[in-house]
C-alpha cells in the first residue's frame, strides 16, 4: 500500500527549475532513500510534502488525501537537516516544548519523552544543556523532537550529516523501530552506504525528475549490470597480463578484470596469473553497488 503518492511535481524558483515533474511513492512501513546530485531537487520535494511551500503543479497524496493546505498534515513528522533545538534548554526541556507544539500532555507527553531518551541514548544526559552535547547528541534529539507525537510517515533530511559512527548506529537503530511499528520513512542522504545497507527501495532523482527507482538488485539489474570486479595484488609485476585484465597506472601488481561468473572466471583467472609465474598475494571480488549505479545515472561531474 502507497502511503505517500507524489505526482507529476513542478517547482520553479525564478527561472531556475527545481521540479520538473518528479514523481514518486511510499510504501507503508518502509524506508525509502530520495538520492540526488546537489540541486537534483530533494529537498524542494521534502518541503512541497511538508506544505512548507507550494507547487506550480502536480499533486502530493498523503493516505489517498490531496495535501492542497499551507500546514503539514498532522499525520507527518518533519526532521530537519538544520539542529532544530534549543541549546539553552535541556534535553527533557527540548521534548517537553516540542510535544506540547506537537499537540502532546499530561501522561501522554510523559510517557514519549521518556521513550525518546530512551530510544536515543540520553537518559542519562537528560537535564544537562544541550549546549553541552556533542553533534551527535544533538542530530539525535533533533530526530526524536520530529517523531515524539507518533507521526505515521516521517521526512528526514540528512539525517546522519556530521555524526559519528556510534551516533550513526543509534539513529538508524531508533528509525529501525520506527519501521518494524508501521511507520513509513523517507529520508535524503548522500552517505550511499547507509542508503544500500539500510534502506528498502531506493529513488535517484536528478535536475528535478525521478530518473530511477527500486531495491539495489533492480537498480542493478537496469544499469551497471550483475558483474563483478576482481582484484588481484601479486608478489610482483607480470611481464605480460591476461587477457582481458588491467594493471592499476599506479601499481602494476595491482590487476583488475570484470567477470561474469565468479565460479566460472575465478579460476581460470587464477590460473592463468599462475602460468606467469606470479603469487597472488590477495584477492577482492567487488558487488555492484549502489554507488556504482548513482555514478552510472548521474555522471561524475561536481554538483555545487
Amino acid at each position: 500500500m502507497d502511503v505517500l503518492t507524489i505526482a507529476d511535481a513542478k517547482k520553479k524558483f525564478g527561472t531556475v527549475v527545481a521540479l520538473d515533474g518528479a514523481t514518486l511513492s511510499l510504501r507503508a512501513g518502509e524506508l525509502l532513500a530520495l538520492l540526488g546530485p546537489n540541486g537534483a531537487g530533494k529537498t524542494t520535494l521534502i518541503r512541497a510534502i511538508a506544505a512548507r511551500l507550494q507547487l506550480d503543479a502536480g499533486e502530493i497524496l498523503l493516505f489517498g488525501r490531496r495535501l492542497t493546505g499551507r500546514r503539514t498534515a498532522p499525520e507527518l513528522g518533519i526532521v530537519p537537516q538544520e539542529i532544530a533545538v534549543y541549546p539553552l534548554l535541556t534535553a527533557r526541556e527540548n521534548l517537553d516544548v516540542f510535544g506540547r507544539l506537537l499537540g502532546l500532555s499530561g501522561a501522554d507527553l510523559k510517557s514519549q519523552v521518556k521513550w525518546a531518551l530512551a530510544a536515543t541514548a540520553l537518559e542519562d544526559r537528560a537535564d544537562e544543556s544541550v549546549k553541552a552535547f556533542s553533534g551527535g547528541m544533538r542530530r539525535r534529539l533533533n530526530i526524536a523532537c520530529g517523531v515524539l507525537h507518533r507521526p505515521r510517515v516521517v521526512l528526514l533530511d540528512e539525517p546522519t550529516v556530521g555524526v559519528d559512527p556510534q551516533s550513526r548506529e543509534r539513529i538508524y537503530d531508533m528509525l529501525g523501530e520506527l519501521a518494524r511499528g508501521g511507520v513509513s520513512l523517507l529520508l535524503t542522504t548522500h552517505h550511499l552506504d547507509e542508503a544500500e545497507a539500510r534502506c528498502s527501495r531506493t529513488v535517484i532523482i536528478d535536475h528535478g525528475r525521478v530518473i530511477a527507482s527500486g531495491t539495489l538488485a533492480e537498480l542493478v539489474d537496469r544499469t551497471v549490470g550483475r558483474h563483478r570486479v576482481v582484484m588481484l595484488r601479486l608478489d610482483a609485476p607480470s611481464a605480460t597480463v591476461p587477457r582481458g585484465v588491467t594493471p592499476a597506472a599506479d601499481d602494476p601488481r595491482l590487476l583488475r578484470a570484470r567477470v561474469d561468473d565468479v565460479a566460472r572466471d575465478l579460476p581460470v583467472l587464477l590460473g592463468a596469473v599462475a602460468a606467469q609465474g606470479r603469487v597472488v598475494e590477495d584477492v577482492e571480488v567487488r558487488s555492484p553497488s549502489l554507488q556504482s549505479v548513482f555514478i552510472h545515472l548521474t555522471g561524475r561531474e561536481l554538483r555545487e
